[in-house]
């Protein structure tokens, strides 16, 4: 089988879809998932199922994801995308953030295009769908029909590698599903050929982002057989160490806590986390490296080091910092010493790519894992993107990161998490939750250019601010990252001008369709028609400038006042950055906290020590970025508006 020749005398016989001219348009890519099924002989729950689990169904408009997986099977042709794309430009900074030592000069990592039988067989799928179809790689990657034909072939092919019969029963097709993955071991097949069950029996229904109606119909008698997996030969994991749901493929890959060069040491703190500092955010990043890459990186002393790293094609998850310890990842110090955090391979660097379902998925049970571990609200003030880390000082705010970027899908993730965002209040809430239809929601960003053309066209988590309610106005600007006053820009790096998915701001006016917020100290507006709303009304507490007084200063570390520190340390600087709390603003609350700080700028942990201070402060969403307030400062009131 897998012939065209063969495939096209198949199709009456199997009952495969009429031809596509007679399909209605929104229904093709069904068709198309009927067509591949009957002419490789796959039953077509499994190609859907499997689909689904890379893409959504999906097919990103021809664009790779993060590891240069196309179409809705997400065929990997890492080569192609690498060669093809622009490197991510993230700003540097120190990772640890720390001033009580010198910065860490932390080379990222660099890119270039590999050889073919540099890259292993999980990215390079494409390659081998394009030799077993006949179908030229080009009309792969962009048309997705014949992607769908190629990832049958694939699946076909599994399954005759595993001797196994081109069945019409799911069941007989679970190896082929975890071979299909690309896992090189037991746990992490099994995990992915599990979800492809799990949604097999559920069964799905969504519209893609190209228009397309698809549906899986659910199969309740859809059952894995585990046993397959024990003639393929892969490798056993080592996850006794790790700290992970049963319902990830787990492993733990350690980074070394060791000195060189001049008594300076990596790649990542000891400490005694929960015990002597609570753990209050996870923090969410994307790689800029190859898998292997990344593996290398944790490992290296001189380097920096990240509790976790998901990766794409099949959610694998290594653990390389106990929870308990404090990584080098955020850039702000305080935010390290209070969180854990996770890297997401993108090794390609484009704004513009896209991360599959199966790394969501294995992200989410991970955070939702943690979350309950370490009693982490599960909202966007504690779940943070490295983009929305604060810049402890004002002189770090350039040189903040600004992944995973605008094209993560926020919503959708904390979906999987089982908080999705949705409204809690009317206009009288005085609040709005920025929550914007991911795939209608496409803002015109620069910055990932190929040949002189703009960032294609993609779904976004990502809604822009104006200085008036129309988008002829100019963009807000942003002090702290050009405190020249330049004008902020569309460039998928640039943070100064908006607001994300699942976001909370106090609402500062309405005009029509528009509605302004309150944003690092400025009146902020947006879109926000009925029709298609990019924001819903939500309720809560927020804080405002004690009686009296103008204004109050802004932070982006909560650290204690100097009395609280022992004798022989140097208390650190409460440096205010160069933002100010107006009187008649108002910010939202995320949290309230003492000022604390992780003494540890030597490799000999006995010098070591948690300075705790009685000064509070607030945690608040000031403009992308939180930011800290003293508490003394300002004074708590309901969001309500009359």
């Amino acid at each position: 089988m897998g012939t065209l020749a063969t495939g096209a005398l198949l199709l009456p016989l199997l009952g495969a879809a009429p031809p596509q001219d007679s399909v209605a348009p929104s229904s093709r890519l069904q068709s198309a998932f009927a067509s591949a099924a009957a002419e490789y002989q796959v039953p077509q729950s499994v190609l859907l199922g499997v689909s689904y689990l890379q893409s959504r169904w999906d097919t990103h408009a021809g664009a790779p994801s993060v590891t240069g997986g196309y179409g809705p099977m997400h065929l990997t042709d890492a080569r192609t995308a690498i060669a093809n794309t622009v490197a991510f430009d993230h700003a540097e900074g120190d990772a640890r953030g720390d001033d009580s030592r010198a910065p860490l000069d932390a080379t990222e990592a660099s890119q270039s295009v590999p050889k073919e039988s540099q890259l292993p067989a999980r990215l390079k799928t494409l390659v081998r769908a394009a030799d077993l179809t006949g179908i030229p790689a080009d009309q792969l990657r962009t048309d997705a029909a014949a992607n769908v034909r190629g990832g049958a072939a694939l699946l076909a092919a599994a399954q005759k590698q595993l001797g196994k019969p081109l069945s019409d029963d799911p069941a007989d097709w679970y190896g082929a599903v975890a071979k299909f993955s690309g896992a090189d071991d037991t746990a992490t097949a099994a995990t992915y050929a599990n979800d492809v069950f799990a949604v097999i029996r559920d069964g799905e229904r969504r519209t893609t982002d190209a228009g397309q109606n698809v549906t899986l119909a659910a199969d309740d008698a859809a059952q894995p057989e585990a046993a397959q997996l024990r003639a393929m030969g892969l490798r056993t994991t080592n996850a006794s160490e790790t700290e992970c749901p049963k319902t990830v493929s787990c492993e733990w890959i350690p980074a070394p806590y060791e000195e060189f060069g001049d008594g300076d040491y990596g790649n990542h703190d000891l400490a005694d986390r929960p015990n002597d500092q609570s753990i209050d955010y996870i923090v969410i990043h994307d790689t800029e490296a190859t898998w292997e890459e990344t593996l290398k990186l944790v490992q290296d002393k001189t380097y920096l080091a990240w509790h976790y790293s998901l990766r794409s094609t099949d959610g694998h998850i290594v653990q390389s910092v106990k929870a308990k310890d404090v990584g080098w990842h955020a850039g702000n110090w305080y935010v390290n010493a209070k969180s854990i955090g996770l890297e997401h391979e993108g090794f390609l660097a484009q704004p513009d790519a896209w991360y599959t379902e199966e790394m969501y998925r294995s992200s989410a049970r991970l955070v939702s894992y943690l979350a309950k571990k370490y009693d982490i609200p599960l909202n966007r003030q504690h779940i943070l993107g490295h983009d929305t880390v604060p810049g402890p000082t004002a002189g770090t705010i350039p040189s903040m990161h600004t992944d995973p970027g605008p094209y993560w899908d926020w919503a959708h993730y904390f979906a999987l998490m089982g908080k999705p965002f949705h409204r809690t209040a009317g206009p009288a809430g005085g609040l709005v939750t920025i929550d914007p239809q991911f795939a209608e929601n496409q803002p015109e960003f620069t910055g990932c250019e190929k040949a002189g053309v703009a960032c294609a066209p993609h779904g976004s988590s990502a809604v822009r601010l104006y200085t008036a309610p129309s988008e002829d106005a100019p963009l807000v600007k942003d002090i702290g990252l050009r405190p020249k006053g330049d004008a902020s820009t569309i460039d998928v790096n640039d943070m100064a001008s908006r607001v994300s998915t699942g976001q909370q701001y106090a609402v500062a006016g309405r005009d029509g369709d528009w509605t302004a917020i309150w944003y690092l100290g400025q009146k902020a507006w947006f879109k926000n028609p009925k029709k298609q709303p990019t924001a819903v009304g939500a309720k809560g507490l927020v804080v405002v400038p004690k009686a009296g007084a103008d204004s109050v200063p802004v932070y982006g570390r909560a650290y204690p006042e100097a009395a609280a520190y022992p004798a022989g340390m140097t208390p650190q600087a409460i440096s205010p950055l160069p933002y100010k709390l107006l009187a008649g603003q108002r910010y939202v609350i995320g949290g309230k906290t003492k000022g604390e700080y992780f003494y540890s700028p030597t490799f000999d942990t006995t010098t070591h020590k948690v300075v705790k201070g009685s000064d509070e402060y607030y945690e608040i969403q000031f403009g992308h970025r939180i930011a800290y307030v003293r508490a003394a400062d300002v004074q708590v009131v309901p969001s309500t508006v009359s």
